[in-house]
């Protein structure tokens, strides 16, 4: 008896454009977050290309500049070196994370250390291990 009604019809049928509006609104929104996503992704794709860039030990944020001798990143670092280059460093720092996974299960973590007349030095150490192990 009710559906006979035709304002009640209609007021339904008013219902039930609403609910697809919000339906169709929720889709777009679903789409655009999805396409966001995809940009982010391919950001993040396009940075890990740049495989001629060395991310910073100690800040794991920006990428180290090795430059006149000198290593340095925007956190802070700056370390001397001889002969250093970016492929070098990358080098130094991958076999040495590598050799210290295969003895230990926890992630090692780098500083900047310096003694009183030598000069900074890039050193990794592990909360499990007693002794760091200094990067030459």
């Amino acid at each position: 008896q009710l559906l006979d009604d035709p304002d009640e019809l209609a007021v339904l049928e008013e219902i039930q454009q609403e609910l697809i509006l919000q339906e169709q609104s929720v889709i777009e929104e679903y789409e655009r977050s999805l396409q966001f996503d995809e940009e982010c992704l391919n950001a993040m794709l396009d940075g890990l290309d740049a495989s001629d860039k060395v991310i910073c030990p100690v800040c794991r944020k920006n990428h180290l500049t090795v430059r006149n001798h000198v290593v340095f990143c925007r956190c802070g670092l700056y370390i001397s070196t001889q002969g250093m280059t970016e492929g070098k460093l990358r080098s130094l720092l991958e076999s040495t994370v590598t050799e210290h996974s295969q003895r230990c299960f926890h992630s090692p973590e780098f500083a900047v250390t310096s003694g009183m007349e030598e000069e900074a030095s890039l050193l990794m150490s592990c909360a499990v291990s007693p002794n760091g192990e200094l990067l030459e």
